[in-house]
């Protein structure tokens, strides 16, 4: 390794906020794995120079190739601090033989890699895996079926039921796929994917506006992106082609320890929330840091990469355990951290927050009988949305204003709040609604006011109803054809100031974050016309629609 090299990987770990260590090592690129179907996986192999025997290996598997950043910050940090990684290109990227299907053969390809690497000579039969995002995905599709187990696994900002990403109880997640697809589609080019420039963002922001949105990937890239034709193929509820992507049915029995990280603007933190508590419930040794961090931000990068130097060590290397909680929450506008043994803290309880009909927003419901409210939704001209858990910049809180201010936005505001108000846990709504077409989306949005009167959103949810799935567990239908209809926003950690006001949006979409209900039933990829539809939404004694606010005592 030159003074050069090892100057960079210092200047690396500076950044990256690791203690400076150098220890030497060596890199064999473009090592061949087969895999039973013929094709061959392409993988570099980080060794420590002059290291004698078989050792434990940090298994990495990815799409986004082997060097660059990759290289910089997810496999030379640990081959630094003396561990042996095998960093691979999944099928059909950076060299790897076949055809990149996203998510549909992690799982073969994953434990056909793993057995490689075991029979190598230079592995002592102990692997443990790492990564986020896609990396984590990859994991998943491994960690509940190796058999002997894996060491350890660390499986960042991702979640074993995938699709979530995509489908959001249902609504297509638009802006999110399409970003990521674009950034796929060119990736092989520009490596790992990364804020999109100012030129593709706009061709990505005219894409979204296209019917139909089969053809959306062309328009923004030019060219066909086999996940966007999956992703927009496969919307419908239930869609089978998906059943081999999701590990949340997985049996538990065995899962190694486990160390997550994610952020409360990262769009994967629900999901990684719900695998937490059902790995502490299965009794797995597992460990959650929640941060104030969008999807790939550099703090939540650092955090990763830092926690995970601990894992390995502890795991691997027989290094003292990790210290504190096993769950690390940051508190947003309180500016601290909580620590707590579980996920949802156990001095959290459910305080609901009612709608009134005259807009107002309290902890008493109505006790006699009101109009319902009324907006009339219009995929032609869609309810816009601001911030939240997208996969790049422009996300976490934004001014509201402009979205509350139209008419299809019914909003709900309660009285300044006497004292600081923690919220911490799962936020639910359910919401009373009658819509005059059958299908329809219901987005419910928590906002925060300040004494200036702005409104920054915090959390929130949607819920994409169907024919096929009204009624169920979530949408109770009543005598009077109105729908008691749960929706569950996204979890958080938030302190409501002193000062401040609790406010509740609901409308009939968020666009383009999530794709527009166009009304009609047909099918999504080829789907060119669109109908308005009208709501009425109740808050009277017999339709008590409310938020449920985890409040932390």
């Amino acid at each position: 390794m030159s003074v050069l090299a090892r100057l960079g990987g210092l200047l690396a770990d500076a950044a990256l906020g690791l203690p400076l260590r150098a220890v030497r090592y060596t890199v064999e690129r473009d090592v061949a794995v087969p895999v039973p179907d013929g094709v061959t996986l392409l993988g570099d192999h980080y060794r420590p120079a002059g290291a004698a025997g078989p050792l434990p290996v940090v298994l990495i598997r990815l799409p986004y190739g082997r060097a660059g950043l990759v290289a910089h910050a997810f496999a030379a940090p640990y081959a630094r601090r003396g561990f042996q990684v095998f960093v691979q290109s999944t099928r059909g990227t950076f060299g790897s033989g076949g055809h990149f299907r996203p998510f549909s053969t992690e799982h073969e390809d994953g434990l056909a890699t793993l057995a490689w690497v075991r029979a190598q000579p230079w592995c002592d039969r102990r692997v443990a895996m790492t990564g986020g995002s896609y990396f984590g995905h990859t994991q998943w599709a491994v960690a509940p079926y190796a058999d002997p187990p894996l060491v350890a696994v660390s499986p960042h900002i991702t979640g074993a039921r995938i699709t979530t990403a995509f489908y959001d109880h249902g609504a297509p997640a638009l802006e999110n796929a399409l970003r990521w697809s674009v950034a796929i589609g060119r990736q092989e080019a520009g490596g790992l994917p990364g804020p999109l420039s100012p030129r593709l963002r706009a061709r990505v922001h005219r894409a979204l506006r296209l019917l139909p949105l089969q053809a959306a990937d062309t328009a923004a890239v030019g060219a066909p992106v086999p996940f966007w034709r999956d992703f927009t193929g496969h919307a419908a509820p239930g869609d089978p082609f998906w059943d081999g992507v999701d590990h949340d049915d997985a049996d538990l029995t065995g899962f190694p320890p486990t160390n997550m990280v994610t952020g409360w603007w990262d769009l994967f933190a629900a999901a990684q929330l719900t695998d937490h508590a059902r790995l502490r419930a299965a009794g797995v040794p597992a460990r959650i840091t929640v941060g104030p961090w969008l999807h790939g931000d550099p703090g939540e990068l650092k955090e990763i990469v830092r926690s995970d130097v601990r894992w390995l060590r502890h795991h691997l290397d027989g290094g003292p355990a990790p210290t504190g909680a096993p769950v690390r929450l940051y508190l947003q506008q309180a500016g601290t951290w909580l620590e707590s043994e579980t996920w949802p803290p156990p001095g959290s309880s459910p305080v609901a927050h009612h709608l009134r009909a005259d807009g107002g927003l309290t902890e008493q419901p109505e006790t006699g009988d009101a109009p319902p409210r009324r907006f009339t939704y219009d995929p032609a001209d869609p309810t816009p949305t601001v911030g939240g858990p997208l996969l790049e910049r422009p996300g976490r809180q934004a001014d509201n204003a402009a979205v509350e201010a139209r008419d299809d936005v019914l909003v709900s505001t309660g009285p300044v709040l006497p004292r600081d108000l923690d919220v911490v846990g799962h936020v639910r709504a359910r919401v009373f609604v009658r819509t005059d077409l059958e299908h329809a989306d219901l987005f419910v949005r928590l906002c925060d006011v300040d004494p200036a009167g702005v409104s920054r959103n915090v959390v929130d949810g949607i819920r994409r109803l169907h024919p096929r799935t009204v009624p169920a567990a979530d949408v109770v239908v009543g005598e009077d054809g109105v729908l008691a209809v749960d929706v569950e926003l996204f979890p958080t950690a938030y302190r409501f100031r002193a000062g401040h006001r609790l406010r509740v949006q609901v409308s009939g979409g968020a666009f383009p974050r999530f794709a527009r209900n166009l009304g009609t039933g047909e099918p999504f990829a080829s789907a060119t016309t669109g109908r308005p539809c009208r709501f009425e939404v109740f808050a009277d004694a017999a339709h008590p629609s409310c938020v449920e606010l985890p409040v932390l005592r």
